[in-house]
């Protein structure tokens, strides 16, 4: 699932200036325009806001599984552009819905009519694959009014019309049944059954059926298009206030609304990857926890932001932040602590016999995209040193896990073999080798082991060293018949 909430285009400063053929600067020159923001008498509003998004929303839809689904946020300022773009890159079949969310509840008197609501535009990426897992898209039962029991071991139920609506035009069946005529919703020899089962009853001059709490259970409640009780922003914005200690993000979206989404589309894949590249003040990654926490399950998010420098006279400045990948950055981590405290309290207060609550996966890892740490000598110059200087060894490590196609949740130890200090990725998925003092023995040491991978820097390595490591490898490789991967960078 991908969830975004893209800049709205309201004309204010726009941090997303992407060049595509003619240059934003010599547009702005030739229209006289220089100095101005995004403003709507720009002769390029829209066309800015629409070349920034077009190339993400390509990307997002190569990035979503099969059955995958995403979720854009917009106002009115360019729902109509956005809907023609997502249209032509995800195909007017696959639009599900435009989703009306109820985002203020205050009324704004300067407008002729006050703008309440956010669109929320709801796309599959397949539409024939998403079908295939329809019956679990949707949020939980609503278990209320199950009033009724005859004790007979079939538990609570509440009863319903057993009546045909739409009649004939639904090609219901017409019948007289316990003295009732009508049209209804199954054919005569079902009723009989039902009724013979106990399941059809009969009070007053109607027919129901007993609907029990244990099949409501096994379903899906169906989402509406109106969304009037998924979170306002004013509660969310006192909510992350609270959290953070202070304001530090002015328009959050609701967790509320986030965790809807979750519920809907990650109910049967609780293992799957869910991403915002709009990421803001991380809210999907605060949803993404409260979800594992209360369904169980793994499932992993993917925030990327630009590390948009605050405003001076922003609030979060008071309280250390200089840009809004640290407010997302520190949410996350308060966040997890906040659930792993209210979690081991409860665990504190468990009644006999009952199982303590397991604390999900809270951690998370924070990257930043920059070049490569590993210099390329120009042809006919000889290298000493491939490794940029102002770069770390997790820096080498991650850019070459990227390079292998590892996954960057992969856990990294590090490890000693005979007295060497190494790392180890995934067990054995990757060893790296990225200090001085490297011998013969602690190579048939980490051969012995049959690592997928090994990772050695080329200054730690003399000319003997280098070709035992090619003939200890080599031996390994045939008398086990498996590949190793031998790298030096």
């Amino acid at each position: 699932m991908v969830y975004i909430d893209p800049p709205y285009n309201t004309g204010h400063d726009f941090v997303y200036k992407d060049r595509f053929g003619d240059t934003l600067e010599n547009y702005i020159e030739q229209a006289g325009l220089m100095g101005q923001s995004n403003a709507d008498t720009s002769g390029s509003y829209h066309a800015n806001w629409c070349s920034m998004m077009y190339p993400r929303l390509r990307l997002a839809r190569e990035l979503l599984a099969d059955d995958g689904a995403i979720f854009v946020s917009i106002d009115d300022n360019e729902v109509t552009n956005l809907t023609k773009l997502m249209d032509e890159i995800f195909g007017e079949r696959n639009r599900i819905a435009l989703i009306c969310h109820k985002a203020r509840a205050s009324v704004s008197n300067d407008k002729i009519i006050s703008p309440n609501h956010n669109t929320i535009a709801f796309y599959a990426k397949n539409i024939e694959s998403l079908e295939a897992i329809r019956k679990t898209i949707g949020l939980d039962p609503n278990l209320e009014g199950f009033d009724l029991d005859d004790a007979d071991g079939r538990g609570a139920y509440r009863l319903v019309p057993v009546d045909g609506p739409g009649g004939a035009k639904k090609g219901n069946p017409f019948f007289e049944f316990l003295g009732v005529e009508g049209y209804w919703r199954f054919s005569k020899e079902t009723m009989q059954k039902k009724y013979e089962e106990g399941l059809v009853v009969k009070r007053g001059n109607s027919l129901y059926q007993k609907y029990y709490q244990s099949a409501a259970k096994q379903t899906r409640r169906t989402v509406t298009t109106w969304w009037d009780d998924a979170g306002l922003t004013s509660t969310a914005t006192s909510r992350l206030k609270e959290l953070m200690g202070g304001a530090t993000f002015d328009t959050p979206k609701p967790i509320e609304l986030l965790e809807r989404m979750l519920k809907m589309i990650t109910f049967s894949s609780d293992d799957c990857i869910v991403m915002d590249f709009f990421s803001g003040s991380a809210t999907l990654a605060h949803a993404v926890m409260n979800i594992n926490r209360e369904y169980g399950g793994q499932r992993k998010f993917i925030l990327v932001q630009l590390p948009e420098i605050l405003d001076s006279k922003a609030a979060a400045r008071e309280l250390g932040y200089d840009n809004l990948c640290q407010i997302g950055e520190e949410r996350i981590k308060r966040a997890g602590d906040l659930i792993v405290s209210e979690i081991n309290e409860s665990n504190k207060q468990l009644a006999l016999g009952e199982l303590p609550i397991t604390i999900p996966d809270v951690g998370f890892r924070v990257l930043k995209l920059d070049s490569s740490g590993i210099l390329c000598p120009e042809p006919g110059r000889l290298l000493l040193e491939r490794v940029k200087p102002d770069r770390t060894d997790q820096d080498i490590i991650f850019e070459m896990m990227l390079k292998w196609g590892l996954e960057l949740t992969y856990p990294i130890e590090k490890m000693e073999i005979n007295g060497y200090e190494c790392y180890s990725i995934a067990g054995d998925a990757l060893i790296c080798c990225m200090k001085p003092g490297l011998t013969v023995q602690t190579l048939n040491e980490i051969a012995e082991l049959e690592p997928d991978r090994v990772l050695m820097l080329d200054s730690i390595l003399d000319d003997t060293l280098k070709l035992n490591a090619l003939q200890i490898f080599k031996r390994v490789e045939e008398r086990t018949q498996k590949k190793i991967d031998l790298r030096t960078v």
